[in-house]
């Protein structure tokens, strides 16, 4: 399969598990919390980068360096996802999914500064295109008119999750994924994380269980992992056989998918400017890409 192929499909498989994993994650994070949201659904995903891995792939081998890269992108993966869903929990679904496109213009200045992946014409002004989305998704405008600047709820902390994602988390694993097998180290991300997650509730003793649960809320939080986990097994087989600059802006499209579900099944509002935002940056993530 042609390499650019690949990649683009790679990237829509992102897209399409992360957008639908992100519109149930933000339903449970607001029903049991971000911490118990992500420890249970990473559970739930890890069954699934199991069966790949024993069934699919069935390769161990992974050498001491590459190792410790993984164990660091396990953690950066689980702080990441802490923030951004910690996002959900407080913030509107639409303004979130839209702020962490961010980290797609890490990912490309890392891909074309320093791992020398080409950047087509039409990426640089896509580029502009995303950050003045991102803006006017972000900004509280009614704020800015008082005289005050003051970013939406939940969008700091998306922000912060934008950019471990873009700089610490997916370059690296890019480099990893290309050296040894890729549902290798997906599957061992997922495990570090649910580590880490663990040890931080037990830091700040949090407690992970879910009192009462039931069938649905289930379903919901195993959904949430599932669909996460999908997203992540055809974005790093993306960033292992094809170009991480094509596949990680068209996954970060995930947008489109979010946003859908949630104006469908849950009459999510957005006013004029967030919609504008919203449309700007899906414009700009799907350019980056041509």
């Amino acid at each position: 399969m042609d390499k650019t192929l690949l990649s683009i499909l790679s990237g829509l498989g992102g897209m399409v598990g992360w957008g639908t994993s992100d519109f149930f994650a933000n339903a449970a994070s607001e029903k049991v919390g971000h911490n118990k949201t992500l420890f249970w659904s990473q559970i739930a995903g890890l069954f699934l980068m199991g069966f790949f891995l024993f069934f699919v792939s069935g390769s161990f081998a992974i050498s001491a360096p590459l190792l410790a890269l993984t164990v660091f992108c396990g953690i950066m993966y689980a702080v990441g996802y802490l923030f951004f869903y910690k996002g959900f929990e407080i913030g509107n679904v639409s303004v979130i999914s839209a702020t962490i496109n961010i980290q797609v213009l890490f990912v490309i200045a890392i891909s074309f500064f320093i791992r020398g992946q080409e950047l087509s014409r039409l990426q640089v002004p896509a580029i502009a295109l995303l950050l003045f989305g991102i803006l006017l998704v972000s900004v509280n405008f009614i704020d800015l008119k008082k005289g005050s600047l003051a970013l939406l709820t939940g969008v700091k902390e998306t922000l912060i999750a934008a950019v471990i994602f873009g700089i610490f988390y997916w370059p690296v694993n890019e480099f990893i994924v290309e050296q040894t097998d890729w549902i290798l180290v997906s599957f061992l991300v997922k495990l570090v994380a649910i580590g880490v997650v663990f040890l931080i509730a037990k830091f700040r003793k949090q407690s992970l269980s879910i009192s009462k649960p039931n069938k649905k809320l289930v379903a919901l939080i195993a959904a949430v992992g599932i669909f996460e986990a999908i997203g992540v097994l055809s974005a790093s087989f993306g960033q292992a056989y094809g170009d991480g600059i094509i596949v990680t802006p068209i996954a970060s499209a995930l947008t489109i998918v979010t946003v859908g579900l949630a104006m469908v099944f849950s009459s999510e509002k957005i006013n004029k400017v967030q919609g504008l935002g919203i449309i700007l940056t899906v414009c700009g993530i799907i350019t980056t890409a041509l």
